[in-house]
């Protein structure tokens, strides 16, 4: 179930971003649209547990020497990436650059971490 939740919140995040100019969602139903969001939401999870490790692994040294803001320039990397693989699955997701995805990839991880606060205090029973 906390997959779920965390694909589901991703996918809202997600969302959020596609008001940026740069991040299309492209057009369709809004139940296509829900579908394409829950698919880069996954690709994203996945980009973010495989890909992301090993470049923190490898390039360490840089976030040392940066102080950690060289993360900013992975995160938006991550999400050029995913939009990327989303582009070659045939999802209408489009990420057109570095500053759109330097942008977008701030809006989903503070929409994300807003999302996951909020949801640990409702389910939150002690």
């Amino acid at each position: 179930m906390g997959i779920l939740v965390h694909v589901l919140l991703t996918a809202v995040a997600v969302w959020v971003s596609t008001a940026l100019p740069g991040i299309d969602l492209g057009e369709g139903t809004t139940g296509s649209r829900i579908l394409t969001l829950i698919g880069v939401a996954v690709i994203f999870g996945l980009v973010n547990a495989v890909v992301k490790p090993l470049v923190k692994f490898f390039g360490c040294l840089f976030y040392l020497v940066t102080l950690g803001l060289i993360g900013l320039v992975v995160n938006a990397l991550l999400f050029m990436f995913t939009g990327w693989i989303a582009e070659q699955l045939d999802l209408p997701f489009r990420v057109d650059g570095f500053w759109p995805a330097f942008w977008g990839a701030i809006i989903v991880a503070l929409t994300g971490w807003v999302l996951n606060v909020i949801y640990d205090k409702i389910t939150d029973k002690d």
